[in-house]
This record gives C-alpha cells, sequence and structure tokens, in this order.
C-alpha cells in the first residue's frame, strides 16, 4: 500500500537528491528508532537534530514549535545580582498596595483590575530591579510600555519609594478634583509618570515596534545616537488577539529591532474566561512570533519542576503538558492533589508511576503556584538573554497565575478580571501568605491600611539604590528643556500669497510645494519626519524620493529600476522619508513615535503624515486619540479628500466626514483649507504654536488635522483686507463681497452669506455670479478654514458666561452686521458645517454631501449630492423666499432652469 505522506516523484525532482543511498540510510534510521522505541522518542530525536542544525547555521525551515518546556534550562540560569529577599519584600509591600487601592476605591464604584499585577508582579519588579534604564543618566533611557490592566501595581512601586502619596492611593480613578491618578498609563493626565497610553488593546505592542523603530531612525540619520535604549513592552495573552498586536511583527524582524523586547504575561486567561480554551496561547504564539522570525524564550515553569521533570527519563510529562488544553491547566489550579493525581498523572502509565514518587504537598506547589513567570531568578534568565541576544527582537513568554497571592477566592477563577477587591479576611489571609508586619488593629473600620516599612527601611532603600543606579526613577516621562525651534524664513509662506495666476494647483501639491520648501531649511529642515502608506505618487511626493531618500537601515542593496530619471526611487540609511507600504496603522505609530520624540529622547521632531483622508481617521482614530494622550505634536494630512472630489473610486474612498471624527478628538486642530495661501498660513502658525514661542495658556500639546484636495484649481491671492491671517486661524474670514469681486448688482439688491470651506468655496464663488446676474441677488464668500475650531471658542465663550465672564464667540464677532441669512456649504455631511449653527445670529442653513460616495465625474456627484452651483443658488433663493425678499416663484423657476 502507497504511503500517502510519502515523498512523490514530482517532489523528488524538485528536490535532486545526488546521494539517494546515505538519503535511504538516515530513512532507516528514524525508521529504526520508530520500530524500537517508539514514535515519541523518533520525534524527539528529529526536534534535536533540528535544533542542532539551528544552531550551527545550517539553512533549515525553524521549528515553529518547541517543547511546553522553559528555553533556558535550570542549569543554565545566571545568578540573579543583588539581595533576592529584599526584592521579594518588596514585591510583596507592591502586592498589597496594589490590592488595598482598587479595595478602597471600590466602595466609591470606581473599579479598577487587581488579578492582572498580582500575576505579573516579578516580571515587573525583575525589570525595575535590574534592567529598565531611567532617564536621568546617559542617552535616552529604556522606554515602558506598561500594560494598562496593572497601572495599580505601578503606583504601589511610586508609593513606596516615595513618588506618591497615600492620598493620591486614595484619588485612584477620582481625578476631577486634582491629585488623583488615572486609571491606566494616560500621559496627559499624569505626565510627569507615563510616557505611552497602552490600555487600548492592541496598540501598545504595535507602538511599541515603531517607537523601536524611530530609535534606529534618529540614531541612522544622526539625530541623536540611541542605540542604548532599549523599548520594553508588557502585553497579555489574551491582548494579542487584536489584530494591531500583531500587525507589525514582520517589520521589526526584517529590521532586526533587537532594541525590542515583548514580555506577554501568558495567565491563559482574558476577560471572561481562557484564552484559549482548548488550545495552547504559548505555543500559538511561539508559532507567530517564530514565523515572524522573532526570538522566543518561554518562560512557564518554576524551579518546584524541577524534580519532575528530572524523573521524567521517558519524555511522558513533557508530551502531556504539551497535550493539556489551557481551560484544563486552570482547572488543576483550583482541584485538590487527588484530582490532578487521576486526571494529570493517570492519562499515562509512565506518569501514574513517577506520581507515586511525588508527595501531594509537591503536587500542589507544582500545579497551584510554581510559575516561571513568578520567580526572579527565571525572570531575570530571561531578560537577560533577551538583551544578549542579536539580530532579532525577542519575545518572552512568561505563565503566570492570574490572581497569584491574592487567595483561593481569586487565583484562575473565570471572573476574577471583574473581581475588585478583597474582604478583610482575604487580605489578613494574603498578610499572612506575604509575612507583612501588618496588625490586626491596623484595620480601622473594616478599612484596609497602607502598608510602608519607612522611609529608611532597607527595603525603600535598596529600591531607591537600585534605580540611581540604573538611572533614575521608571517609568517617568521627561520633558527636557528643548528650545523652541526658529521659525523658518517667511519667503516660504509667502510665495503663496500672490496666488497662482493661470496656473491650475491642487491644494494637495500646494502643501508638497511648502514642504519641499521647509525641509531645506537650514535650521528645522532636518527634523521634518515625511511619513506616507504608500501613495506618495498618489499625492505627487516622488519629487521628494531622490532629495530627501527613503529611509531604510539596510540603505539600497540594489540598482532602482528608475534610476536614470530624475525622480528614482532611492533608499538611504539616513534617509528622512518613512514610507511604510500599505498599513495606516503602522504609519500612524510611526507618527505617534516621531511627534513625541522631544519628551521621550529631547529631540524635536516634526512629522506630517499624508494619507487618504477616508482612510486615516475612519482606520485608525483609535490611534489619533492615543496620540493625543500622549501629547503628541505634528500635522495630520487628509488628502484627496471630500466625498465628490475623488472622482471614479467610489463609496469606500469618498470622504464626507473625517472632520466629524476629528471633531471628537480634543488635541486635534481639525482644518479645511479652500487656497494655498491658507494651507500656508495654517502650517506657520502650528509651526510657531507647537514648536515655537507658546503664547502663555496655549496648548503646545496639539496636533494639526489638515484636509487637502486633488482638485487643480486657480489659486487666488490673498486677500489685503485687515484680519485675514486671524480669519484663517480662527476659522472664519470674509473673502470677497459681491461687489469687490466685481459683480452688478442694484443698490437695494437682497443680500446673502455664503460660508464655504474646502474645495466647496468654488462652488460657492460660481454661486455667487450666477446670484448676481441671472437673479439680481449680491452674495458675500465667506471662507470657513475650521468649522471646528469655530464651535471650540464658542463652547468657552458659553462656559465663560457661566462663569460671569463677557465674552462673545469669534464666529458672532465675524458675522456681526453681515446682512441677510446664511448659507453654508462643504463636501462633507451637513453636521460638519451644522457644529456653529447655534452661535450664528442669522438666519441658518447648510448643504452638504450627506450618504453614502459613488463614482462618476464630479459635476455628477456634486449634482447628486445637491452642492454644485445651481443647487446653492436655488438653496439661497429658498431662504431669501422664506425671508420675502424675491419672489416666491424665485425657487421653482431656479430649479427648472439648471435641471435641478
Amino acid at each position: 500500500m502507497t504511503d500517502p505522506n510519502a515523498i512523490q516523484p514530482s517532489e523528488l525532482d524538485q528536490l535532486p537528491d545526488r546521494d539517494p543511498e546515505e538519503t535511504a540510510e538516515w530513512q532507516a534510521s528514524l525508521d529504526a528508532v520508530a520500530k524500537a522505541a517508539g514514535p515519541h522518542r523518533a520525534a524527539y530525536l528529529m526536534r534535536r537534530t533540528l535544533e542542532r542544525a539551528e544552531g550551527t547555521g545550517v539553512a533549515l525551515p525553524k521549528l515553529l514549535e518547541t517543547d511546553y518546556v522553559n528555553s533556558i534550562p535550570t542549569g543554565a540560569e545566571p545568578a540573579v545580582p543583588g539581595d533576592e529577599a529584599l526584592e521579594a519584600r518588596i514585591t510583596a509591600w507592591n502586592r498589597w498596595n496594589a490590592a488595598a487601592m482598587v479595595t478602597r476605591g471600590s466602595k466609591y464604584g470606581v473599579g479598577g483590575h487587581i488579578a492582572t499585577f498580582a500575576s505579573a508582579a516579578w516580571l515587573y519588579e525583575t525589570g525595575f530591579n535590574h534592567f529598565f534604564r531611567g532617564k536621568e543618566g546617559d542617552g535616552s533611557g529604556d522606554q515602558l510600555y506598561i500594560q494598562g490592566h496593572a497601572s495599580p501595581g505601578i503606583y504601589a512601586r511610586a508609593f513606596l519609594d516615595g513618588r506618591l502619596s497615600e492620598q493620591q492611593l486614595d484619588n485612584f480613578r477620582q481625578e476631577a478634583g486634582g491629585n488623583g491618578l488615572p486609571s491606566y498609563p494616560h500621559p496627559r493626565r499624569l505626565p510627569w509618570l507615563w510616557e505611552f497610553p497602552t490600555v487600548s488593546m492592541g496598540l501598545g505592542p504595535l507602538s511599541a515596534i515603531y517607537q523601536a523603530r524611530f530609535n534606529r531612525y534618529l540614531t541612522n540619520r544622526g539625530i541623536k545616537d540611541v542605540s542604548n535604549s532599549h523599548v520594553w513592552a508588557f502585553l497579555g495573552d489574551g491582548e494579542m488577539d487584536e489584530p494591531e498586536s500583531t500587525a507589525a511583527l514582520a517589520l521589526a524582524s526584517r529590521e532586526q529591532l533587537d532594541n525590542l523586547t515583548f514580555v506577554i504575561n501568558c495567565n491563559l486567561q482574558r476577560l471572561d474566561g481562557p484564552v484559549r480554551a482548548n488550545f495552547k496561547i504559548v505555543q500559538e504564539l511561539e508559532a507567530q512570533f517564530r514565523g515572524a522570525g522573532w526570538n522566543v524564550v518561554k518562560t512557564l515553569w518554576g524551579s518546584a519542576w524541577d524534580e519532575l521533570f528530572r524523573l521524567d527519563t521517558a519524555g511522558a510529562l513533557v508530551r502531556r503538558l504539551r497535550e493539556v488544553p489551557d481551560a484544563q491547566v486552570q482547572t488543576y489550579q483550583t482541584r485538590d492533589a487527588a484530582y490532578i493525581r487521576q486526571d494529570f498523572f493517570g492519562a499515562d502509565p509512565a506518569l501514574a508511576e513517577m506520581a507515586k514518587l511525588i508527595g501531594d504537598d509537591k503536587i500542589i506547589e507544582c500545579f497551584h503556584f510554581s510559575r516561571g513567570g513568578h520567580e526572579s531568578r527565571k525572570v531575570y534568565a530571561a531578560y537577560k538573554a533577551a538583551l544578549e541576544h542579536k539580530g532579532a527582537p525577542t519575545v518572552i513568554l512568561a505563565q503566570t497565575v492570574k490572581g497569584h497571592t491574592l487567595g483561593e477566592g481569586f487565583a484562575s477563577k473565570n471572573a476574577n478580571h471583574q473581581m475588585k477587591k478583597l474582604t478583610v479576611d482575604e487580605f489578613k489571609a494574603m498578610r499572612d501568605r506575604l509575612d507583612l508586619p501588618i496588625k490586626d488593629s491596623d484595620f480601622v473600620d473594616g478599612q484596609v491600611p497602607y502598608g510602608h516599612p519607612g522611609a529608611d527601611a532597607p527595603e525603600v532603600r535598596y529600591l531607591q539604590e537600585r534605580r540611581a543606579a540604573l538611572g533614575g526613577p521608571a517609568p517617568a516621562r521627561r520633558v527636557h528643556p528643548v528650545p523652541a525651534l526658529p521659525a523658518p524664513a517667511d519667503k516660504a509662506f509667502a510665495a503663496f500669497d500672490k496666488g497662482s495666476g493661470a496656473q491650475n494647483v491642487a491644494t494637495t501639491m500646494a502643501f508638497v510645494r511648502l514642504v519641499k520648501d521647509l525641509v531645506r531649511d537650514k535650521e528645522t529642515g532636518r527634523r521634518w519626519v515625511p511619513i506616507v502608506p504608500d501613495e506618495a505618487r498618489t499625492f505627487g511626493m516622488e519629487s521628494l524620493f531622490p532629495s530627501l531618500g527613503i529611509y531604510s537601515p539596510k540603505g539600497q542593496t540594489y540598482e532602482p529600476v528608475d534610476r536614470d530619471q530624475l525622480m528614482y526611487y532611492k533608499e538611504a540609511k539616513n534617509g528622512q522619508i518613512l514610507n511604510e507600504g500599505i498599513t495606516e496603522a503602522g504609519s500612524m505609530a510611526d507618527f505617534i513615535a516621531a511627534s513625541t520624540a522631544y519628551a521621550t529622547h529631547g529631540e524635536a521632531m516634526i512629522p506630517f503624515y499624508i494619507f487618504y483622508s477616508m482612510f486615516g481617521w475612519q482606520r485608525t482614530a483609535d490611534q489619533m486619540w492615543q496620540l493625543g494622550d500622549q501629547l503628541g505634536r505634528g500635522f495630520l494630512v487628509g488628502a484627496t479628500a471630500g466625498r465628490t472630489t475623488l472622482t471614479g473610486e467610489g463609496l469606500q474612498h469618498a470622504d464626507g466626514h473625517s472632520p466629524v471624527i476629528a471633531a471628537t478628538n480634543p488635541a486635534a486642530l481639525t482644518y479645511d483649507p479652500a487656497f494655498a495661501y491658507e494651507v500656508a498660513a495654517i502650517v506657520k502658525e502650528g509651526l510657531r504654536r507647537m514648536y515655537g514661542e507658546a503664547a502663555e495658556g496655549e496648548d503646545q500639546n496639539v496636533f494639526y488635522y489638515l484636509t487637502v484636495y486633488n482638485e487643480p484649481l486657480p489659486q487666488p491671492a490673498k486677500p489685503s483686507a485687515a484680519g485675514v491671517d486671524e480669519g484663517i486661524v480662527k476659522g472664519l474670514y470674509r473673502f470677497n463681497t459681491a461687489e469687490s469681486a466685481g459683480l452688478t448688482v442694484p443698490a437695494n439688491a437682497p443680500r446673502i452669506q455664503l460660508l464655504g470651506s474646502g474645495t466647496a468655496i468654488h462652488w460657492a464663488l460660481t454661486a455667487q455670479r450666477m446670484l448676481a446676474e441671472e437673479w439680481g441677488v449680491a452674495a458675500d464668500v465667506w471662507s470657513a478654514t475650521s468649522w471646528t475650531e469655530l464651535r471650540r471658542d464658542a463652547l468657552e465663550a458659553d462656559a465663560a458666561l457661566l462663569r460671569g465672564e463677557e465674552r462673545v464667540p469669534y464666529v458672532r464677532r465675524a458675522l456681526q452686521g453681515a446682512e441677510g441669512p446664511v448659507l453654508a456649504v462643504s463636501d462633507y455631511m451637513r453636521q460638519v458645517p451644522d457644529q456653529i449653527a447655534q452661535w450664528v445670529e442669522q438666519d441658518w442653513s447648510s448643504l452638504g454631501a450627506d450618504g453614502f460616495g459613488l463614482s462618476d465625474t464630479r459635476d455628477a456627484a456634486r449634482r447628486h449630492f445637491g452642492v454644485d452651483a445651481p443647487s446653492i443658488v436655488a438653496a439661497a433663493l429658498a431662504q431669501l423666499a422664506r425671508r420675502g425678499e424675491v419672489k416666491a416663484t424665485a425657487v421653482k423657476e431656479a430649479r427648472e432652469k439648471y435641471g435641478l
């Protein structure tokens, strides 16, 4: 009978065998082992042979999974330097205070998480005591991405070393009155402690990869040598299901980011139950990371298991550990020795014999408590191996027990993520378990006390000495005194004030031309970081390729196919452009790293990330929120903007709503400029505010979102009227009147105010002419550069009035005295201009492109949505007719005349 698994002749043709006899001998040896010693022994020998081949550099596909045991054997573990007993005491105090803080806060109903830090305590403590470099030494220190649900443990450590007070711990999740602690790592809420927001699941690992990559970028470009900085990302095994968590694994290995370590807390539980109930998450993650080219270190079993592995002479224990699903491992956590003997050891006769040599206490110790992630020696060995590994990033898969040391009511319970407190009796049992000197009398009125050995206690001195040796406290965010960047020469901006004459220029191209001038500035040019997701040619940026270069840590190892062309594709190790491929999420992670370099590395960088406006906020708004939390600065540019401007691409490309989403982000200053000179004025103001001398009370920690269009049109000169520059920045100014536009209207003509933003102002200008020439109506045209900033100013004015202060919103002041009703139009849904409706004293109406986009010509799309010039004329006449200023039949006549 033919073996279906045998190599078929067609396969052999692809892999010619120069010595079939030798091959047959190897195969016969394997068959003999399998027959004599069983398939398990044959598999063992094959694994060891493949590992040997990999270790000696023989080119073979890597094993994607190894046995369910520690990567570093006990005998190969280095000794932990320092005082392990004191480190255990420090960890005990931190465990206690983390649980106490959440429990005390539970009476206010603010919630919190206890079980995550309980499982991960040693993962953090080992790093804080021996590895994580602070920011007060040389360089920038390390970058720590702390798992969000573990934040109580980080606060507890800051309390122990004197950086937080009892009052602040009692204000955990109670920030409104000041002096509180945010629920998770939020730099905007606690900017001296937290550097990186991580609790929006999946964004931590993605950002950590791009932060490590940006560190290399800074070094390779000669901005700052940060080669000694290491990025540590602490993650949950459940979190790895988020697509962003693993989206950039290949990038990290491709660029050999050995300055990056993932530490995945594999407590086998997510929020509702097991991560992989019927499978093994550690093995799955190992295969995933190995397949992506990462170095994998598994730290699964504690030292109590050493005796069991010594007894496993037949490999039965290792086989059983590989086959038991995670949910059953969790069950062992909660069952007695008799159950474990029957269910685990009873599954294999060899294991049953082994179990006879092991006492119940040893079984309980191994299956209930002893995990690699709970022992400093195991964790230290893994971290040391990670730092010593070169040429690839490392992931440490550390197995722990969720709720470890909190008692039987917590450990491995499916519901422990939602369990917010311990009872007094549970705390007393925990105290005894941790051997802490807390008396029963310290529990006053049933309130659990915080514990602290005293500012001069050996534990506190040791903690502070270790941190001093490593470069200061951690985590910590430091904004180093960075001098304001000098403003670029005015000529770069003023070049757009005169307009484009007869030449048609899209605002996308105007922005690119501006950047081309700014990157040549001797003072600040090198600090620009252009970021684009594989659409540079779409946005007319290919001219930047040869002059700035595309960043690649390998440089350019090939001759580009277009080398003989002026704008050839040039990659360079010191390249300035980050061209990320088709990944908005990766590009946004780049932007976050660059936009916060002023704090992370003390180097102000000016990133601009240009993207299809439809694919920015819609896809990566969560990262924009992360950007605001992380206090990032820079320019987001939504190109090919608008619902009707990008012809032919259709529904999923037609952006009619990004300004609405952007308006929800308090840190985003959203602009929809119509003209090139407006783009220049907004960028100039953005550079001043974010990187120059900010005005008193002005928040520098903002970012700008500009929508720009791919519709080439004549660019007018900037009006010479007073207040134009102020209006551009604040969000509204009068571009012209019917009279200043040279239109002839009767002296007593009805008048209307047309407000337009972005490309829509051109339709308004056409409508202005039609209203004058065909209907005897005078229209003034206003450029609304930012509906959102107008709204925010009005909201602040409302708040001021409630405080008893007299303040008029800018939009009301700007439109004061403007005759007639107001009609607003944009290439977005009506909700965008309607943001300001309640503060406009005149009669208000708006037009917009509501609904799904569609493929057609621009003219047809605008007619479909009712925003083209004839539609504006009809809407204007309707407003005037309601006021009795034009005849009631005018609207019907207009609709018939224009075929609406």
